[in-house]
């Protein structure tokens, strides 16, 4: 009995240690969700602060609450906290090492971060190979959801080390249209029509003017480049209204769209 009383007391200590750790995790836990919702809740209110950068640093500081929690937790036991920073910066060393690709990363998204290429919210395409909308900057990884909404995680040396287009820095955006028309038919009525068709939309820019030429003699049709000036928020209605108006228009004066023909020949080869 004395034994069990022996053991009873000397476990006390560890219970009661093993105790307030938990109620230490769990208070630094709720702080460290408390700081980043402010932090973001701020980065909202504020003006100077986007999406962006708000998300780094909610992140940052939740995760800098955490290692002092852990530190905390672990000098209650007795642990040297110094000697395992030091381990900790060893081992840090490390992975450092044997992760060079995530080190790459890292430094690309600080890159991002500092040169600020977009920002949450932007509509983006990297290099042609991905284009949507930025939803989230890390520092390892970037999230865009593409335009026909697929979340697409991208590494972020994959974007700083290509060429990123911003849609939506620049108020004013150009439509490129080619239109191709009859050798039979006539130029000027094709470029007047197609003039028509952008005086009558609003959308469509005074300043800068809108460009029709003749681009190319093509194997079977005359091409027109058309290049309108529009806000950005109605680049692509503008296109679709466009594209369906001036074939609308083009049937209506008779200007003909051609389509790609072959002729075929039979040769009777048996000396009839």
């Amino acid at each position: 009995m004395e034994n069990i009383d022996g053991y009873m007391g000397a476990a006390w200590p560890f219970i009661f240690n093993a105790v307030f750790a938990i109620v230490i995790l769990i208070i630094g836990w709720m702080i460290a969700n408390w700081v980043n919702r402010k932090i973001r809740q701020k980065g909202k209110a504020s003006e100077k602060l986007d999406d962006t950068l708000t998300g780094v640093f909610a992140k940052t500081a939740k995760v800098l609450v955490l290692v002092v929690v852990v530190l905390a937790v672990l000098d209650r036991f007795g642990v040297e906290t110094t000697s395992l920073i030091a381990v900790i910066g060893a081992l840090g060393l490390a992975i450092g090492l044997a992760w060079q690709g995530v080190l790459a990363d890292f430094a690309a998204g600080i890159m991002i971060l500092v040169m600020r290429p977009f920002k949450v919210g932007d509509a983006v395409d990297i290099d042609g190979t991905a284009s949507g909308t930025i939803e989230e900057v890390g520092l390892v990884v970037t999230r865009l959801n593409t335009f026909d909404n697929v979340a697409t995680f991208i590494p972020n040396s994959n974007i700083w080390g290509n060429t990123i287009q911003n849609l939506v820095v620049n108020e004013n955006r150009r439509v490129d249209m080619v239109i191709g028309f009859g050798y039979d038919d006539d130029i000027d009525h094709a470029i007047q029509t197609i003039s028509q068709v952008l005086a009558q939309d609003e959308r469509v820019l005074d300043d800068p003017a809108p460009k029709i030429a003749v681009s190319e003699l093509g194997g079977s049709s005359v091409d027109l480049i058309v290049r309108p000036w529009t806000k950005k928020d109605n680049y692509w209605d503008l296109k679709f209204d466009l594209t369906k108006r001036i074939k609308e228009r083009f049937d209506e004066e008779g200007i003909n769209f051609p389509y790609p023909s072959q002729d075929i020949y039979f040769h009777n080869e048996s000396g009839e």
